[in-house]
């Protein structure tokens, strides 16, 4: 028995999740936040069999695609905080985490 934990952005979020239950797979959602952009994410955990890890994890990279926006950009100095040309960054994508369990419990 694996868990995944994968933290994908929240615009991703419902098209994982709603693929991953179409395919039978616990989920369970977790909000957080963080990273550069302080976007909010959506952290996933699915408890899996080991055999259906590589399938989970097709998945999770079908549904969480990088992409280039437009943040905006501002400038800290002695005058204050200066409105700057909004910079280019990548967003999306999902960061995974596989870890072995050692005992499963459903109650």
């Amino acid at each position: 028995m694996k868990l995944i934990i994968t933290i994908v952005a929240k615009d991703d979020a419902p098209r994982v999740i709603r693929e991953l239950v179409s395919k039978k797979y616990f989920v369970t959602k977790l909000a957080s936040s963080g990273g550069f952009l302080r976007n909010g994410n959506t952290t996933l955990m699915i408890g899996i069999a080991d055999s259906e890890v590589d399938h989970a994890i097709a998945i999770i990279t079908e549904f969480s695609k990088n992409r280039r926006e437009f943040v905006p950009n501002s400038i800290v100095s002695e005058f204050g905080m200066i409105s700057a040309v909004p910079i280019e960054v990548n967003v999306g994508g999902a960061t995974m985490f596989v870890v072995d369990v050692e005992k499963f419990i459903k109650a």
